[in-house]
């Protein structure tokens, strides 16, 4: 059954699906023993500056006091210790925000006043740095409780590495590097605390048990923790570790580890996990080859790698307009990307779109590359570095009109009239997931008009069994159909099939069947899905040609967004943005009614969404079908007023 008719065009094409590929792009390349011939000892390896002096010809004055200036607010910082009960809120209450709050403000804390003494040589923040080296290094576990359930508490026997014990490895290594002289004046057995405690809880676990962990998989792709934990073990041994066979067996180990991430990225260098994670997964192996460059002045270097370059792109391959980047799966939408660090990378790569969006950036979110606090501190410090290389040149920065990114299948493009489509196929086991197979979002002259809702915050059911208990994980907060009551499923087997995509000067295209990414008990033989943006006719075109098993009890379609709503006009979803551009969703009122409603705000879970979208709430519009037959055509056209 057809509602209206619109043309729509399609070409074939044959796309895989990322899996492991056995590259081992830096082992292959290098040796054990070229990277003994070749690593800086630690006497000689000096990365930053250390005294007043050096910072001061390294780095703007303005910056340099505004570090200063922090440091001072900082002087009466209290180096909390974590009780027990705090640790416990997570296994008891699913909260992870208490932990997080005093553990990652005291890193950031020491990490400023570290920089500050440095950069000042008064000695007014000596003591405090000591209390925040000493309270962190008694801690009993530098990771988050949720990295160790179902325990809460640590075995300090059997130390555990997660993301934020490299963290606070990489922040320690710092400290000791940039004032280490001074406290070895305070008292010898502080550097010995923080090289003891580092060796323990971090590199001795890395060296003989890292294949227990999952982010150093050999046989599966592995996420963002991979490239995010090698990049803070390089700058931890080459900052701390004073044996030199073992920095360099952990420097070549870390190699073989960063090559576990490169193997499970698929041919075109694509991030499943959306862009806001790149910044944790791309970026970090971009700093793990920075850090491997530096320390052996150049002679490891893999810039010229092709995945190495599609890696990169992927960043601006998904960005929409000024803060607003795809956020498929847990991804977040808004994002102040971090310029210094895209600039630095499209030197080393020679890509000219990459080092414009690196000075356009930093240009307009400077905060974003030049504050301490947050995570990636290595990558922070050299941020510091790169400004005078900037220049005062206005930057000139074009965002791409069309993507297509085949093995994750993300397809992005732009329309004349200021539209901006991304959609996907895939499938529902990428890292982060969402039952999302056949999502799309719309955007216009750089507001949201349909969206992809976005995360919740992180709690104990995220990332559990319950994970799909949550209304922004499922297909029905999602631009889907909903099948007899039913959405998609997760796991691997839960994927888009005979994915086609075109773009062309007329159009650009995703068409896929996304029968397969449905619960069996949908009922659903086949669902042809096509996502096109008419160029043309400057209008979103979806059109949904499916085969049921029999008759369906309810057929619905969804959209999401962030616009006023106004359903008064028959035919036609009227959605206002907040700067007051009109837009409709056309459909056929004989076959649909429609209402809407907005999903939960409440609780720990879902308080995030009364801020993600700029204050403005979440909405779910629904069309019900009127007309319920095995075999039909749906068609909803979205335009511009």
């Amino acid at each position: 059954m057809k509602n209206h008719v619109l043309l729509i065009l399609f070409f074939t094409s044959t796309l895989s699906v990322a899996q492991v590929i056995q590259r081992n792009i830096l082992s292959k390349k290098y040796t054990l023993q070229q990277v003994q011939q070749s690593l800086l000892s630690r006497a000689e390896y000096e990365p930053y500056p250390k005294t007043p002096a050096t910072w001061a010809s390294a780095v703007p004055d303005s910056v340099l006091a505004s570090i200063i200036k922090t440091a001072e607010e900082l002087l009466d910082y209290k180096f909390e210790p974590i009780s027990a009960t705090i640790a416990l809120d997570f296994v008891r209450s699913g909260d992870r925000i208490r932990h997080s709050t005093i553990s990652f403000e005291k890193r950031n804390a020491l990490i400023n006043l570290s920089l500050a003494e440095s950069m000042e040589d008064k000695g007014r923040f000596t003591e405090a740095i000591l209390n925040g080296i000493w309270s962190i290094c008694e801690e009993s576990y530098w990771g988050v409780p949720a990295h160790i359930r179902p325990t809460g508490l640590p075995d300090v026997d059997d130390p555990v590495v997660d993301l934020f014990t490299a963290e606070t490895a990489a922040t320690l290594s710092l400290a000791d590097y940039f004032i280490g002289e001074k406290l070895d004046k305070i008292n010898p057995l502080i550097r010995k605390r923080i090289y003891l405690e580092t060796n323990k809880r971090f590199f001795i676990p890395l060296l003989t048990k890292s294949d227990n962990y999952s982010w150093m998989s050999k046989n599966r792709t592995v996420n963002n923790w991979n490239p995010w934990i090698m990049s803070n073990w390089i700058a931890a041994t080459l900052l701390l570790e004073p044996d030199q066979d073992r920095r360099a067996e952990m420097t070549y180990k870390s190699m073989n580890g960063l090559d576990l991430y490169f193997n499970g990225l698929g041919e075109d260098g694509g991030c499943d996990e959306g862009p806001s994670y790149w910044f944790a997964a791309g970026a970090s192996a971009f700093d793990c080859l920075e850090l491997l460059e530096g320390a052996t002045k150049a002679k490891i270097n893999i810039y010229d790698d092709p995945l190495i370059k599609k890696m990169a792109s992927y960043i601006y391959k998904t960005h929409i307009d000024g803060h607003y980047f795809v956020n498929f799966a847990d991804a977040d939408p808004k994002l102040m990307p971090d310029g210094l660090m895209l600039y630095r990378f499209g030197k080393a790569i020679r890509d000219n779109t990459m080092i414009g969006m690196g000075k356009w950036a930093f240009n307009t979110f400077p905060s974003a590359s030049i504050g301490l606090s947050g995570f990636q501190r290595p990558r922070k410090v050299e941020n510091l570095l790169t400004i005078h290389q900037l220049g005062q040149n206005t930057p000139v920065y074009t965002p791409l009109p069309d993507a297509w990114i085949s093995d994750i299948q993300v397809l992005t493009a732009r329309a004349s009239n200021g539209f901006y489509l991304a959609t996907h196929g895939g499938h529902n086991a990428e890292s982060h997931n969402h039952n999302d197979v056949g999502d799309f979002l719309l955007y216009a002259d750089g507001e949201p008009v349909i969206i992809d809702a976005g995360r919740g915050n992180y709690t104990a059911r995220t990332f559990s069994a319950q994970r799909y208990e949550l209304w922004f994980t499922q297909s029905q907060y999602h631009n889907l159909p909903i099948v007899n009551g039913y959405g998609q499923r997760a796991g691997r087997d839960y994927e888009a099939k005979n994915v086609q995509n075109k773009i062309n000067e007329s159009q650009a295209s995703l068409n896929m069947d996304i029968a397969g990414a449905y619960d069996k008990d949908a009922g659903i033989t086949s669902w042809n899905r096509t996502v096109n943006l008419n160029r043309f006719k400057n209008q979103l075109e979806i059109t949904d040609d499916y085969v049921l098993t029999q008759k369906p009890t309810s057929l619905q379609q969804i959209f999401m967004t962030v616009c006023q709503v106004d359903l008064s006009k028959p035919g036609k979803i009227v959605l206002t943005t907040p700067k007051k551009a009109s837009y409709s969703i056309q459909y056929d009122p004989n076959l649909w009614s429609v209402s809407t409603e907005f999903p939960s705000t409440e609780g720990m879970e879902y308080s995030s969404f009364k801020t993600k979208w700029d204050g403005h709430q979440v909405q779910r519009i629904v069309l019900n079908s009127k007309k319920l037959v095995m075999q039909g055509k749906n068609v909803f056209s979205l335009i511009k007023n």
